[in-house]
């Protein structure tokens, strides 16, 4: 048995008991997880009360690295992607060819067109596809390519569209004009 804060990083606690008094939060609480179930105690209170916990660990042999050929190599230290807890996380993509490592060209779309592809690769390697991504963060050189980005990112991602973020930044990788991060249920 091992202390569930030293082993997540994000808990939710409930209490499976019913709806009951709580006790007041005070130091010399404690949290032991086991199958599923949790017991927490408090020095402060002589009772101690059963809760379900549903936590995201933090331990690395639940997480698992994809890595394809057929998509640009992670330029610096980090994972095309990471497959944890019934999620893939893909890292944000460039426009790049993958066997040249340069931009398909300097354009908004024909970067954008690649970026797609190349997510293609790692979702497929990931066990994922444009289906099932629930959301996409996308990143622009300049929000002016929005309704350009728009027209070729549709023809991607089936209705329903997964949840989406568009931000213009400041700069962005080897002078890339879009970059498109994304999560996918498994």
């Amino acid at each position: 048995m091992a202390s569930c804060v030293a082993r997540t990083f994000n808990v939710l606690a409930m209490d499976v008991g019913g709806l009951r008094k709580r006790a007041p939060l005070t130091s010399g609480i404690g949290c032991v997880s086991v199958a599923g179930t949790t017991k927490w105690h408090s020095s402060s209170s002589k009772r101690s009360a059963s809760f379900a916990c549903l936590a995201i660990s933090t331990d690395a042999s639940i997480k698992e690295a994809v890595k394809t050929e057929k998509a640009p190599a992670a330029l610096g230290p980090y994972s095309q992607a990471i497959k944890a807890n019934n999620l893939l996380f893909v890292s944000g993509v460039l426009g790049l060819i993958p066997e040249t490592g340069k931009f398909v060209s300097e354009n908004v779309e024909d970067q954008t067109e690649q970026v797609l592809k190349n997510m293609g690769e790692i979702l497929k390697d990931g066990g994922a596809s444009y289906a099932s991504v629930v959301k996409t963060t996308i990143m622009l050189a300049d929000l002016k390519d929005f309704s350009k980005v728009n027209e070729i990112y549709a023809k991607y991602f089936p209705s329903p569209a997964p949840a989406r973020s568009t931000y213009q930044v400041a700069a962005l990788p080897l002078g890339a004009k879009i970059e498109i991060e994304c999560i996918a249920a498994l």
